[in-house]
């Protein structure tokens, strides 16, 4: 009875073990997929003004120098605006790649119980 018992106990703690890393597993989902989220409204709300502003920005050197410089300003413009794009898209790149990994702290805890659960060396 003694065995049985004992047995039963730690089934129900590994059960219990397993239960918590599971529900912290999918809290750490789903705060990531509410960081993503909140991120791609942000990111196309700054977006959509930016661009926006950029347009009239160009609209209004164009109107301004239509007389004289009309397409050194396109071009310089088109320039300036293509490299800013560049170093953006590389800057996004770098923080995509750097961002961490995902259910770290789950894998963490994992590797934490499993090294308890070892018989002492």
């Amino acid at each position: 009875m003694a065995v049985a018992e004992s047995v039963a106990r730690l089934a129900a703690s590994l059960l219990a073990i397993a239960q918590t890393r599971i529900e912290l597993a999918a809290t750490e989902v789903e705060e990531e997929s509410l960081r993503y989220f909140s991120c791609l409204i942000l990111s196309l709300a700054a977006m959509f003004c930016i661009g926006i502003a950029v347009v009239l920005g160009v609209l209004l050197a164009v109107i301004l120098y239509w007389d004289t410089h009309r397409v050194g300003v396109l071009l310089t413009l088109t320039g300036l605006f293509g490299v800013v794009g560049v170093i953006v898209g590389l800057r996004a790149q770098r923080q995509f790649q750097s961002k961490p990994t995902l259910l770290a702290h789950s894998m963490k805890e994992l590797s934490r119980d499993s090294e308890m659960l070892q018989p002492p060396a």
